[in-house]
């Protein structure tokens, strides 16, 4: 069987309806919006919900934006680090409450959980096992977080974003770095039970540095220069760390998708749901070359190239941050 390449059809969001600001955990925690703004550039955060009732909305509207009915998918790829039980896989839920055809697996490589899904789906496609792969990226992160620990209760967040995948004969999918050092997986960790524990200026650094690194590889195996981006979509861990990441890879931020100030840090939610903000707005256009890069837990990294081939919207789609879950 000759390869066949995917491309993106549809995307959708999900955010928990409470909002949390930053006035919020001052009431609550020894800090304050300017020390959290400063530190991260979070506003506020959305709370609440399960990954299952998150992923099941923003599937359903990934479904609704390419036309597509339940049950002419082949597959359900879900990345997610905090599963609503450790047996059986969410995804398992997720697929029979939106009446899927095909299997379902769950993927757990933290923030950067998503883009191995994208590998993995467009590896199901490729390997003729699917033609139409909904894959979501959700995360309830809240729920690990210690509410008392100021330095990851202002981070953490939860919310899901979706895309489907479809064959065809253009490939979308350009180029792919992958890579983990397992020798630092201590450096951010959640026990069984327990509360995540996280070294933030060890993870700044090497996320930093490695996310260059990995968004670097990809666009040298896709043959582009960031001057050929038109939008950058990183993990949405820190505006900080974005800016950095961008600022070495010669990026202006009016190409790069920011919803971490508005979302918090949603680990796997994080990039599809900047990627699902950017097309709802417009801000992607058929042809245009999209590099995304996760780096999280593990200490994992993922990023890809791929050309974006979807109609914008007529009508621009307000934030899904603007009203809550869609």
């Amino acid at each position: 069987m000759s390869p066949t390449g995917a491309v993106i059809t549809g995307w959708g969001s999900a955010l928990p309806d409470h909002v949390v600001t930053n006035g919020d955990l001052e009431a609550r925690l020894d800090t304050s919006d300017e020390w959290i703004v400063s530190r991260s550039g979070i506003h506020e955060r959305r709370i609440g919900g399960t990954v299952s009732s998150l992923a099941i909305e923003a599937g359903g509207r990934a479904l609704e934006r390419a036309a597509l009915a339940p049950d002419r998918v082949d597959l359900l790829v879900l990345a997610t680090c905090t599963p609503d039980m450790a047996v059986p896989a969410t995804s398992a839920a997720v697929h029979h409450a939106l009446g899927l055809s095909g299997g379902a697996f769950d993927v757990n490589a933290a923030c950067a959980g998503f883009v191995y899904a994208l590998v993995a789906a467009h590896g199901a496609i490729n390997a003729g096992a699917a033609r139409r792969v909904l894959l979501i990226g959700a995360d309830c992160v809240s729920r690990l977080t210690d509410p008392d620990d100021r330095a990851t209760a202002v981070l953490f967040a939860d919310g899901a974003g979706a895309v489907v995948l479809e064959a065809n004969d253009e490939d979308g999918l350009l180029a792919v770095d992958l890579g983990v050092d397992g020798s630092a997986h201590d450096l951010l960790t959640c026990p069984h039970g327990g509360y995540m524990a996280m070294e933030g200026k060890e993870v700044f650094r090497r996320a930093v540095r490695t996310t260059v690194e990995s968004a670097t590889n990809a666009l040298e195996r896709a043959k582009l220069t960031p001057d050929d981006i038109a939008m950058f979509v990183p993990h949405q861990a820190n505006l900080r760390i974005i800016e950095a990441v961008a600022s070495r890879l010669g990026l202006p931020m009016e190409r790069v998708a920011v919803v971490v100030d508005r979302m918090g840090n949603t680990s796997s939610a994080s990039i599809p749901l900047a990627l699902a903000e950017a097309a709802d707005l417009g801000r992607l256009r058929p042809g245009d070359y999209v590099l995304t890069s996760g780096f999280g837990a593990g200490m994992a990294w993922a990023s890809t190239v791929m050309r974006w081939t979807a109609e914008a919207p007529s009508v621009p789609v307000p934030p899904a941050a603007a009203k809550g879950a869609r």
